[in-house]
């Protein structure tokens, strides 16, 4: 089982925040740092100091880190335009020696859309579906070549499809609950398929719907990583948990039903339901990003057990 750290910085924390918990993330063995795409906090508070670009922030710890992959949950399709994603992360890509990943999603938050100028389409599923068509398809592009696309939102023509990526591939993550076009979009396109925030039971539903998708699309069912993301809070003992919950204005016996909480014991039991319904991966959604000691405590007491 990988574990991976998942943070939200919207809800405030600076590029250097980011880069003490990244650098953490890759001391203590954990095998990647994804950030959410976001520009506006949610939820009570300020929001202080303000938003982080996803992709900026991503930039800098490519050169900042050696080992960890690094990516997002997700990126927004409406915050930009394909080919100019393309590049972003491409360049990314070779800024990381290849360590990028990227999960892309429609995007939902609506409030950040007009708090920061960003049209927000009635239509989103439909220009997901376009831009994972023209990035995968820019990245495809056999250097010399050019690359065409002529959908209804965005139109392509003669692109040297370039810059490329240091990797050979990029992984794609796409996720969500939606059981009938998001599995098929993810059958198509995705190398992984997250799915945020859910049960075991809504996880292995919507895992065999996938699986199906892609068997369907001409795929094996086992091509396609599966991962959930889950809110975290591990405590040595029942005071260190509660303590933790309330750090992050949560309450116990709910993190305990929705996320990964409890002992290092609990944690590791609930972990071992989420593999044994197809998950080989978990993102950890770290809320509180000063307390490093919370990291420390999951390496060596709950990845230890995993590994």
């Amino acid at each position: 089982m990988d574990l991976r750290i998942f943070t939200e910085p919207q809800q405030g924390a600076t590029y250097d925040t980011l880069l003490t918990v990244a650098k953490a993330t890759e001391d203590l063995g954990f095998d990647a740092f994804f950030r959410s795409d976001h520009y506006l906090r949610m939820g009570d508070g300020d929001g202080l100091p303000g938003p982080t670009d996803a992709w900026i922030t991503l930039a800098g710890l490519a050169r900042e880190t050696r080992r960890i992959r690094l990516g997002t949950l997700m990126t927004a399709a409406t915050f930009r335009l394909p080919g100019v994603l393309a590049i972003q992360v491409a360049q990314v890509d070779q800024m990381s020696g290849g360590r990028v990943e990227l999960g892309i999603g429609a995007g939902w938050f609506e409030q950040e859309h007009k708090a920061y100028g960003i049209p927000f389409p009635k239509e989103k599923f439909s220009r997901l579906e376009e831009q994972l068509a023209v990035v995968t398809g820019l990245w495809q592009t056999k250097p010399g070549d050019t690359f065409d696309f002529h959908g209804t939102h965005y139109d392509l023509t003669d692109s040297p499809a370039l810059p490329k990526p240091a990797q050979g591939k990029i992984p794609v993550l796409i996720g969500g609950h939606g059981p009938n076009r998001t599995p098929r979009l993810a059958a198509r396109y995705a190398d992984e398929f997250n799915m945020p925030f859910a049960s075991v039971e809504d996880s292995e539903r919507q895992f065999a719907r996938v699986r199906a998708a892609a068997e369907e699309a001409g795929r094996q069912g086992d091509d396609l990583v599966y991962s959930n993301a889950l809110v975290v809070c591990v405590g040595k003992d029942d005071q260190e948990v509660a303590r933790r919950a309330a750090a992050i204005g949560r309450e116990v016996d709910e993190l305990k039903a929705n996320g990964l909480a409890g002992t290092p014991s609990e944690v590791v039991d609930k972990i071992g339901r989420y593999a044994a319904v197809g998950a080989s991966r978990l993102y950890l959604q770290v809320l509180d990003l000063d307390d490093l000691d919370h990291l420390e405590l999951i390496s060596a007491q709950v990845q230890s057990q995993l590994s």
